[in-house]
């Protein structure tokens, strides 16, 4: 009876995991933090014999195939370098599909997993997570949805919190104590919003005005001459845009904000995403100044470059984050404790050294990680505020 109650349990959960990913497909995601069993969950270990390690990666994906490779060599460059023996290392292919991660995950820990890296996607990550609440499995996921984050759950990559957080706690110091937030009307737009009036609360800054935009160039236009007659009329002295630098809607914004009265000489411009990545856009007026943060640039290049030498072609951007989990499984181990995959081991206040910096999950499942403040100067990025090298002081 206990056997047919077991199984029982199982499918329902991979059938919750299945009906989430609908729910995730139509909205946003439900995070488990809820379910999960608490800062002591997750499998204990024999220190001193190599740990399975799950890698759950879109290998079938067609559009993601090229990222689950190397996140795949990432991993297996972290072993090689810090793994020492330690991490037996399985790979399993979820199709990028949040069905099949909730049935891979479930195969990989009954083939004797003891903790999931991966998967992508975070709908795939939520479904794994529900899949293997019951094994009593932690999942490392490569998401950076905070959303899906908690219970058996933790998402690796870098937040809009972390990266708005560190922002305005830097604008603050500044004297840029209040800002207009400019956003696009879809679910990224929503979130990096929220996380840019919340990082706001937190250090504050006074959101004097929101301005969403839709996804047309006429909606685009509009907002960005709403957004700069706000800064004018509230006085705000700083302008945060959530867009994404690869949008089409970037260009448009930074030229027609300053044109509309937002002037980038009394105006601080911030960007929750990376400008660097789109040096097309440095001479455009709303770019000259503009803040945006960056990991430990030092860090990452030395990655990129035993990554090249391993492998002979560059890595994903996303490829970091498999190192960094495989990293931070590594030294848990070392350590030789049967307790090191569970949540109060992975939650360690010094946390881990990753790919771009120090890093460190917390216990509802989101993380932090060292981020620099740079801004563009005369076409050229400069960094104004490295990334701390500790935890608890200025940049956190």
């Amino acid at each position: 009876m206990f056997a047919v109650l077991s199984y029982t349990r199982k499918a329902l959960r991979v059938v919750a995991a299945v009906a989430a990913a609908a729910v995730l497909a139509a909205c946003e995601p439900i995070s488990i933090g809820g379910l999960g069993p608490g800062p002591g969950a997750g499998r204990t270990v024999d220190a001193s014999r190599p740990v399975q390690v799950a890698l759950l990666v879109p290998r079938s994906d067609a559009g993601a195939a090229p990222v689950a490779q190397s996140l795949e060599n990432a991993a297996r460059l972290a072993i090689a370098e810090v793994g020492g023996g330690r991490i037996d290392l399985r790979v399993y292919d979820t199709a990028g599909t949040p069905s099949t991660a909730a049935a891979q995950a479930q195969r990989a820990v009954n083939e004797g997993a003891k903790i999931i890296l991966g998967p992508l996607f975070g709908a795939a990550a939520n479904s794994a997570g529900l899949a293997v609440l019951d094994d009593n499995v932690n999942v490392l996921s490569f998401s950076n949805n905070a959303s899906i984050a908690g219970g058996n759950v933790f998402v690796l990559g870098p937040t809009f919190r972390n990266t708005a957080n560190r922002l305005m706690s830097f604008a603050r110091r500044q004297g840029r104590d209040s800002v207009v937030v400019v956003h696009a009307n879809d679910t990224s737009g929503q979130f990096g919003r929220s996380a840019i009036e919340q990082a706001a609360a937190s250090n504050g800054v006074r959101v004097l005005s929101t301005q969403a935009y839709p996804l047309s160039i006429e909606g685009v236009t509009a907002t960005a001459r709403s957004a700069g007659a706000a800064v004018v009329s509230s006085g705000a002295k700083s302008v945060f845009i959530t867009t994404d630098a690869s949008s089409a809607a970037m260009p448009t914004l930074l030229q027609t904000l300053p044109e509309s009265g937002a002037n980038p000489a009394q105006t601080q411009y911030i960007g929750l995403t990376r400008l660097d990545v789109r040096p097309d856009l440095f001479s455009l007026p709303g770019a000259q100044g503009a803040w945006f943060t960056l990991p430990n640039r030092e860090s990452q290049a030395s990655f990129e470059q035993r990554y090249r030498a391993a492998h002979g072609l560059s890595p994903h951007p996303l490829a970091g984050l498999a190192y960094d989990g495989i990293s931070a499984i590594a030294a848990l181990l070392r350590q030789g404790r049967n307790d090191a995959l569970t949540g109060r081991a992975l939650t360690r206040s010094n946390g881990f050294t990753g790919t771009g910096g120090i890093f460190r999950l917390m216990p509802n499942g989101s993380n932090q990680r060292a981020l620099a403040v740079a801004a563009i100067q005369n076409n050229q990025v400069v960094i104004l505020d490295p990334a701390p090298n500790g935890f608890g002081g200025a940049g956190f």
